[in-house]
């Protein structure tokens, strides 16, 4: 993604400085571009848990340098397994849903217990800190180039009509660190010169889709409109829905997905307006271990003030109000489970197949029983 003409990752070393982790502090979007910088563990686990990064994909690659800055605290103290360990745990304590996050941590413990000494640790855990964000981007990018193909059909028998694409919470480039895995598609079609709009459900409570998504596809220059979530039901009756593509932050290898709250009404209003749904994600968003999603899938229950407050702009400055009485209770469910019959295809890296054990299993074979 560019912004103000520059390309940006969402997560990067700081130039001259390697022992230093930068992000985009996505707590102040769309109305500031704010850039933290990390040092340790400790603050990659803060930014994780308290959302200045969020999504699969970066939440997968924050941790992955989390476990990076934890090898040279640990080598500046004689310690580095030890501070490996706790790390760890530290880490995967943050979000419980993101699959991506216990991935890359276990991945990083795999790779580093190959090195006996502590530089030898701290430079295997940076290359891969780098290799995991790198496979990220490539793994979007390739998302988009195979989700562009359904676009195109439909676009063929709209005639120059713009596709209608409509999308939930955001996994787009900000939730991963280059392309996004559902907005993938919607780019490499804006960049062909395809017409496409896209419908940006808000995402409550915390609308990541009309703070991140709208405020990527405007940075873009992709026409999209926000609309309330409860009114995407509407739109499908109206047949104002080519197809649904949404995100995951963790999906089982038979096909039930999940993602942010809200998700499993799109797909119900989907199945009963006969519009294609479609879940993008990179492999590493699989949870090889799970068959029952409903049963199985953690679902983080986030603090209950994400609910009875909003925050906005406001004569220059971010501020927050309350929205609800202040004695009454709130449940704030992070993420819902879609099961997979209601899932039309799953876009992947390697290309589209059916949200079932054995298509799913076809293209990863590697992962099969």
């Amino acid at each position: 993604m560019k912004i103000g003409g520059r390309h940006f990752r969402t997560i990067w070393l700081k130039p001259g400085n390697e022992c230093v982790v930068q992000l985009i502090d996505q707590r102040f979007l769309p109305h500031r571009f704010v850039i933290e910088e990390i040092r340790t563990v400790e603050q990659m686990a803060t930014a994780i848990r308290e959302m200045h990064v969020r999504g699969a994909g970066l939440i997968g690659a924050s941790a992955g340098f989390g476990m990076y800055l934890s090898a040279i605290e640990g080598a500046a103290r004689d310690s580095v397994d030890e501070h490996l360990v706790h790390a760890a745990a530290q880490l995967k304590a943050t979000r419980p849903t993101a699959v991506n996050l216990s991935w890359a941590v276990e991945r990083q413990l795999k790779n580093i217990a190959e090195e006996k000494t502590a530089d030898g640790k701290v430079a295997l855990a940076l290359r891969t800190a780098r290799l995991i964000a790198d496979e990220d981007v490539e793994q979007c990018r390739m998302i988009g180039q195979h989700g562009l193909k359904l676009i195109e059909q439909i676009a063929e028998k709209k005639v120059g009509k713009p596709v209608n694409v409509l999308t939930h919470c955001n996994a787009g480039w900000l939730a991963f660190v280059d392309y996004g895995s559902a907005t993938s598609p919607i780019y490499a079609a804006h960049d062909s010169g395809l017409p496409v709009h896209v419908w940006v459900a808000e995402t409550r409570p915390r609308n990541q889709g009309s703070k991140l998504t709208a405020w990527e596809l405007s940075e873009h220059g992709v026409p999209h409109t926000v609309i309330a979530d409860s009114a995407a039901g509407h739109l499908m009756q109206r047949g104002e829905v080519d197809l649904v593509i949404i995100g995951t932050d963790r999906t089982t290898y038979t096909g039930d997905v999940a993602n942010k709250i809200g998700t499993y009404l799109k797909a119900l209003a989907a199945k009963d307006n006969n519009v294609p749904f479609y879940v993008a994600l990179p492999s590493s968003s699989f949870d090889w271990s799970m068959r029952d999603g409903l049963k199985e899938i953690p679902i983080e229950e986030r603090s209950a003030e994400e609910i009875k407050h909003a925050d906005g702009w406001w004569d220059g400055q971010q501020v927050e109000v309350r929205i609800a009485p202040e004695g009454s209770l709130a449940a704030n469910y992070g993420f819902d489970v879609t099961p997979r019959h209601l899932v039309t295809g799953l876009i992947t890296e390697r290309g589209v197949c059916e949200a079932n054990e054995k298509s799913i299993f076809s293209l990863f074979p590697e992962h099969g029983p």
